[in-house]
C-alpha cells in the first residue's frame, strides 16, 4: 500500500466513525441499546464514549500504517489535542443530524 492511498483510506475510515455513533442506535454499531428489557435511545454521553472509542481505534489503525510504510514518530500531547480536535470537527455532521436538525414530529422514527 503506498502512503497516498493510506492517508485517503484512514481520512475515510475517520470520517465514517466520527458519525457512526450518531447515525444509528446500536452501541458501537454492533450491541441493541435496551434500557430495562426495551429499545430505547442512546443517551449522549454513551454517543461520546463511543466517539472516543473509534478514535482510539482510528488512531491506533494511523500508528499501523506508519509503522508499515517507514519509521514511526514519537509524538507529544498536542499532537493528540489536534487529532481529537479535528475527529470531532469530522463528528459535527452527524452531531447535527442526531441533536440540531429539525424533523417534522410526523416523520419522527
Amino acid at each position: 500500500m503506498n502512503q497516498t492511498l493510506a492517508v485517503w483510506l484512514l481520512i475515510a475510515l475517520a470520517l465514517v466513525s466520527a458519525n457512526l455513533p450518531f447515525l444509528t442506535e446500536r452501541v458501537f454499531a454492533i450491541l441493541p441499546w435496551k434500557q430495562g428489557g426495551a429499545a430505547a435511545v442512546k443517551p449522549f454521553w454513551v454517543r461520546l464514549i463511543e466517539v472516543l472509542v473509534f478514535y482510539a481505534i482510528v488512531g491506533a489503525l494511523g500508528f499501523a500504517f506508519e509503522s508499515a510504510l517507514g519509521n514511526r514518530f514519537s509524538q507529544t500531547w498536542e499532537f493528540y489535542a489536534i487529532t481529537l480536535s479535528l475527529y470531532l470537527v469530522l463528528a459535527y455532521p452527524g452531531f447535527v443530524y442526531r441533536y440540531l436538525f429539525k424533523r417534522h414530529p410526523r416523520l419522527r422514527t
